[in-house]
């Protein structure tokens, strides 16, 4: 079975044998040197000189600690809305009690970064931007450092769910201003779902310092007690940890850029795939991500049929859209260990299974 859906993703058969280790005492000196290695590694691949943390959660989850360690009830935040997950994040803040203004464009497009300067300036009490570096139920790639440069202009905290893009397109942290980033193991980077890392700022330990929003299990000053004694402050996901660490033996063999240029290739070669099919893409192509490929349904086309069909008979298994956008698209995930052969079988079986569901070239319904 072919598993081309944003995450999880499919993990190389050195990752998979790494989860077979067995367990070690994650309060021991083997744990220490385990974590110890990886946070030197993600902070490399982050780019990268401040605190990065791992934390046993999901993406969720991890977006969740970013709120609550630097938010206190009340505080105005401005979160950009261009799909499914910036309104999540969104959603999160709010939950936590601070007021959230919600700047929203229509998905399948990029957040504009003069509108940001322009909801900035009209209120001068906002204290973060929220912001979605690549927005999956879209298949948008948003331009971060823009978006960042425009808030720093206000001195803004600026707050980044980089779950689906970090590790598989450019996000240079520090280079960017980024203030607390947060990616998850089971897209890019080649490894099961169970792990969230974060990057954490200077001016986000400022915020940390005075953020009054609940916290417990997502604390980052237990995160920062606990790794300079080489531990984590709860029960770490061990097998997500061994794992981790060979996927990044494997990035780091790659080397970063290459991974990116990769990324970029097969981003290419999935958009320009689906156009050779008579397909449509539901996004502007200018801001199409080079990790998923979101797809417009067009008129005849039975898009649950057409997973079905991939799904039962060719063992190939694709998303279909979420929320507002269930029915409307389709999408490809081509991210982490993925290459431009695989997104050829994807073609080659969509062309198959694409007449099964309705769809003939030039329109046509077919029976």
């Amino acid at each position: 079975m072919q598993l081309r859906i944003p995450g999880p993703t499919p993990l190389p058969s050195q990752v998979l044998e790494a989860m077979t280790r067995q367990m070690i005492n994650h309060r021991g000196k083997g744990f220490a040197e385990l974590i110890n290695d990886l946070t030197a590694k993600l902070k490399a691949l982050f780019q990268t000189k401040d605190d990065v943390f791992i934390l046993t959660s999901s993406g969720t989850g991890g977006m969740e600690a970013v709120i609550v360690n630097t938010l206190s009830p009340g505080d105005r935040v401005l979160a950009v809305c261009n799909g499914f997950f910036g309104e999540r994040f969104a959603d999160i803040a709010e939950v936590f009690g601070a007021e959230v203004e919600r700047l929203r464009f229509e998905w399948g497009t990029a957040v504009d970064p003069q509108a940001v300067g322009q909801a900035l300036k009209k209120d001068p009490s906002i204290k973060a931007v929220l912001a979605t570096h690549n927005e999956t139920s879209t298949g948008v790639t948003n331009d971060l450092a823009s978006i960042s440069a425009t808030a720093k202009e206000f001195d803004k905290l600026v707050l980044v769910d980089a779950i689906s893009g970090l590790g598989s397109i450019e996000l240079p942290v520090d280079a960017w201003h980024l203030d607390v980033v947060v990616t998850a193991s089971q897209k890019g980077w080649m490894a099961p779902p169970g792990l969230a890392m974060v990057s954490v700022s200077q001016e986000a330990w400022q915020a940390h310092a005075q953020a009054k929003m609940p916290r417990y299990y997502w604390d980052f000053t237990k995160c920062k007690s606990f790794l300079e004694r080489g531990q984590t402050p709860w029960t770490p996901g061990l097998s997500t940890f061994y794992a981790l660490a060979a996927s990044l033996d494997l990035i780091e063999q790659e080397g970063l850029a290459n991974v990116i240029a990769r990324h970029a290739r097969v981003g290419q070669a999935a958009r320009q795939g689906v156009k050779s099919l008579g397909l449509a893409l539901f996004p502007e192509e200018s801001c199409a991500s080079n990790t998923v490929t979101a797809v417009r349904v067009p008129d005849g086309l039975d898009v649950k049929k057409l997973l079905q069909v991939l799904r039962e008979e060719r063992n190939l298994v694709l998303s279909g859209g979420q929320q507002r956008l269930e029915g409307q698209i389709f999408r490809i995930g081509h991210l982490g260990w993925v290459n431009e052969a695989d997104i050829e079988v994807v073609m080659r079986e969509l062309e198959i299974a694409l007449p099964q569901a309705g769809f003939t070239r030039g329109g046509q319904v077919s029976g």
